[in-house]
């Protein structure tokens, strides 16, 4: 696991056309793959990516692209072009937009809207951050943040009237959502951190249906 600073982001797309960068330097390694994973954003696609080194899984060598979708309303589009392919197709997304995704596997005619199990797609109870956050516990959170310059930051934020007396978690998810670099480097950090028997489910079955 790369220590502190710009490594931990080598290899992904940043920066703030990193969205469509991200999705179009995806779909120029999903020629030939064997499996397209569709995640929402770039900090899924590093947390997916990280989980599967940590699992032993080499997803270049085994054919399989995390494709980031920029959200999402992204993803039936995808859905339709690699479906029409006969490419296997799993995914990722928060409870939020769990709908979004139904709607497009039905409308590409690649699983019952009410199933997105079956379908291979895995859904976060909140959003990644929450699962990851929950997994790690919050002390062990606390610690990476502290071990990487970050931890007098998030004190600030505890501190702050509109975030006062919240529970920890809650304050943790907004923290690392305050700033897109910073939310792309937990994405792996905290992936990194969680012990191996507590990686999220939804991230574990995912790499399990590809």
């Amino acid at each position: 696991m790369p220590g502190q600073g710009e490594d931990l982001l080598a290899g992904y797309v940043t920066g703030p056309a990193a969205a469509t960068e991200a999705t179009a330097a995806a779909l120029a390694r999903a020629g030939g793959a064997r499996a397209v994973v569709l995640v929402e954003g770039v900090s899924d696609q590093i947390a997916v990516e990280t989980a599967a080194a940590r699992l032993g899984r080499d997803l270049a060598a085994e054919h399989v692209v995390v494709l980031p979708v920029g959200g999402a309303h992204g993803v039936t589009r995808h859905l339709r072009r690699f479906g029409a392919e006969g490419v296997r197709l799993a995914g990722l997304c928060d409870a939020g937009e769990a709908h979004v995704v139904a709607r497009g596997l039905a409308a590409a005619g690649l699983g019952p809207r009410t199933d997105l199990e079956r379908s291979g797609f895995f859904v976060c109870v909140e959003d990644l951050e929450d699962e990851l956050i929950r997994a790690a516990g919050t002390e062990r959170v606390l610690g990476v943040l502290d071990g990487h310059g970050d931890l007098g930051a998030f004190r600030k934020i505890q501190r702050q009237p509109a975030w006062r007396g919240r529970d920890e978690a809650a304050q943790l998810r907004r923290f690392l959502a305050a700033g897109s670099r910073r939310k792309l480097r937990y994405a792996r950090l905290l992936t990194g951190a969680v012990p191996l028997d507590r990686i999220p489910r939804p991230l574990t079955a995912l790499l399990a249906a590809v």
